[in-house]
């Protein structure tokens, strides 16, 4: 791991443990930095707050807990950044530089160093460029061949040399269930701006694919395709430079992470197809078929995507669900374009 030397502090002591809006407030200085960057950009996300500093990205964990996960301590920030920085060298060895304390100083001042008490612990990045990112390249001119198949070529090599999963076909088979009871929980309540009625007949019709397809389903656990993936497979984690770098993939549960590569294909292309590209998902599977050796049917992968659509569709209204949610006039009519996506896959299983 790369040192990192004790930045420059601010000017103002801070007599106690500091608060999250302290640690903002310094993390958002250029002189914070060991870099001593022009500008730090700074990014919510649901679980992070991201912090561009030149050629480097840091990323403090908020102190949360859901039932998901649990951030709200100090030694739960740490254990979940050095699992981050561990799990992600698997497929961007070299974009995660490590973990970094950030600590008060014998004068009580928040520094980047080595020495003080740690109060959190930031995940350090390299930089990747933005020119190369799936997403930004999808809203223009889309991937060229040559990324699109070194892509492919990534992700195989990582499909085959991932650790097989210990689930069993039945709990496999049983978090399919439970993810739905929760996406009808969240998509049929009455607050949202949503056509109520749509959503109620496409998850009784995921229900009986579900059904339909559940002993394919724990089949494919059985034969040995379900993996320890990347968990979180979306175009806004690939960046195709060369070599292409995947990262941010699901660290804080396992067993979320324990997939199908099929599934997560099936993901990606139905976030590509959000972005305005529904061709490349078709084109990834098709490719990702002949390096693997093999291939789900093709109802089992419609299904993967209808049930991501919904899942996707009920994680952006929970954000809804927030005290103070983030962007809130982008979350439902996005929950929408995930509607139509789910329409679309079931009504091709039909």
């Amino acid at each position: 791991m790369e040192s990192i030397r004790q930045s420059k502090t601010v000017s103002r002591v801070i007599s106690t443990q500091p608060s999250l809006a302290e640690k903002l407030q310094f993390l958002s200085l250029p002189a914070a930095y060991p870099e001593a960057p022009f500008r730090v950009e700074v990014i919510e996300t649901h679980m992070s707050y991201v912090f561009l500093a030149g050629e480097r990205v840091y990323k403090l964990k908020k102190p949360v807990k859901t039932p998901y996960l649990d951030f709200s301590t100090l030694e739960a920030r740490e254990q979940n950044c050095r699992e981050e920085v561990r799990l992600n060298r698997r497929l961007a060895s070299h974009t995660y530089i490590g973990v970094v304390p950030l600590v008060l100083d014998a004068r009580g001042q928040l520094a980047f160093s080595e020495e003080g008490e740690v109060v959190d612990w930031l995940v350090c990045m390299r930089r990747l460029p933005r020119k190369f990112m799936l997403d930004h390249l999808l809203r223009n001119n889309g991937p060229s061949q040559s990324q699109t198949d070194a892509l492919c070529e990534t992700l195989a090599a990582f499909y085959v040399s991932a650790n097989r999963s210990p689930i069993s076909a039945k709990d496999y088979g049983e978090r399919f269930l439970k993810e739905h009871r929760l996406n009808c929980e969240v998509l049929m309540r009455r607050p949202f701006a949503l056509d109520h009625g749509r959503a109620r007949t496409l998850l009784d019709r995921l229900n009986c694919r579900l059904a339909a397809n559940l002993s394919l389903l724990e089949q494919r656990v059985s034969e040995g395709h379900v993996v320890d993936g990347h968990g979180d497979l979306r175009p806004e984690h690939i960046c195709l430079c060369d070599p292409v770098v995947i990262f941010d993939c699901l660290e804080f549960n396992a067993q979320l992470r324990q997939v199908d590569p099929f599934d997560e294909l099936a993901f990606l292309g139905m976030e590509c197809a959000q972005l305005g590209a529904p061709w490349l998902g078709a084109e990834i599977i098709d490719q990702m078929a002949r390096r693997l050796g093999q291939k789900p049917p093709r109802h089992v992968t419609l299904f993967y995507t209808a049930s991501r659509a919904l899942l996707r569709a009920r994680l952006t209204l929970a954000h809804l669900l927030d005290e103070t949610p983030r962007e809130p006039a982008k979350w439902e009519p996005l929950a929408a374009r995930y509607l139509d996506l789910a329409e679309q896959a079931l009504a091709a299983m039909e």
